[in-house]
């Protein structure tokens, strides 16, 4: 087994490609109108699904925004240097919302971007080997 995808509800899905492609650096994988269902899928990665976890976007045409809820909590991304990721992102337009440093409570270096459609999205250093 092996997990697919994380689908995410997007309002504005051309805006949701270009900042998953554009700022955060991943591939449009493919992208599907369904008319008679109003929607559009469209998969974001970083590598083949063939080989690799990767998000799929659902855009409901009749709906431009979701209301997050309290229970989903955020993607992670693992970079090389989360400051340097921070500030590109940030140069990019993109919204910083923790800026880079150690996690709470640990020395783990993280920071936090979000999505046009709201979504936090964790920008990780690699684990250090113990």
């Amino acid at each position: 087994m092996r997990l697919l995808h994380t689908m995410i509800r997007v309002g504005d899905l051309q805006k949701s490609i270009n900042f998953y492609t554009d700022i955060l650096g991943m591939k449009l994988l493919r992208q599907k109108d369904y008319p008679d269902g109003k929607f559009t899928l469209a998969f974001v990665g970083y590598g083949d699904e063939k080989d690799n976890s990767v998000i799929e976007l659902t855009h409901n045409w009749d709906t431009d925004n979701y209301n997050l809820g309290n229970g989903f909590g955020h993607l992670a991304i693992e970079v090389d240097d989360v400051y340097a990721a921070a500030e590109k992102i940030r140069s990019q337009g993109g919204k910083i919302i923790r800026e880079p440093g150690p996690m709470n409570a640990g020395t783990t270096i993280i920071a936090f971007v979000e999505d046009p459609d709201g979504y936090p999205i964790e920008l990780l250093a690699p684990k250090q080997a113990s």
